[in-house]
């Protein structure tokens, strides 16, 4: 059982997280979240903890910020779309149950403080911003350092708060840089 209440977005994700794991939900109903639902998510993360495990869409994201500011010190859970794309419908309840047990096995903890190592020279240097692939490098990065996708902003406002250190940043930035070799 994990201990951490799992915040999703509706009634098929739960089914989805059921079947990979023994978990407790609770369903925002999509990105209308009523006060109603923010005040039960504070209390379960002042109480158990959560994890926010929303779908890698524009939607899932501004759903996952909403919930991030009614629960400081959150854990998040991230899949890459391909992972979650069943005939051109991306969500979680799509997702493997093996897929959902490897992101739930590698959680980022936002840190109240972000106070990051990683610079905003260092994504310019990477080519994640200013770049003619940015996109698609920020991606691949995400993937490789378990945060997701996002546009470049919020990128980084990711690697400050979920305080990717300089050496898992570089590690990551090599494997990509192999991986585009190949």
């Amino acid at each position: 059982m994990i201990k951490e209440i799992i915040v999703v977005e509706g009634k098929d994700d739960t089914v989805a997280i059921k079947r990979a794991v023994e978990a407790d939900t609770i369903e925002t109903n999509g990105s209308a979240i009523g006060e109603d639902v923010l005040r039960r998510i504070a209390l379960a993360n002042e109480r158990r903890g959560i994890i926010i495990f929303t779908d890698p869409d524009h939607a899932g994201e501004r759903i996952r910020k909403i919930v991030a500011r009614h629960a400081p010190g959150c854990k998040h859970a991230f899949l890459p779309q391909e992972k979650t794309l069943y005939k051109g419908d991306i969500g979680i309840e799509n997702a493997s149950p093996e897929s959902i047990r490897a992101a739930l096995s590698e959680l980022r903890t936002e840190s109240a403080d972000q106070t990051g190592e990683i610079s905003w020279d260092d994504l310019m240097e990477a080519g994640l911003i200013v770049h003619p692939d940015a996109s698609n490098r920020r991606l691949q990065m995400g993937k490789l350092l378990g945060i997701g996708y996002a546009n470049g902003k919020q990128f980084y406002k990711r690697c400050t708060s979920f305080c990717i250190s300089k050496e898992e940043f570089k590690a990551a930035l090599r494997q990509m840089e192999q991986e585009r070799e190949e």
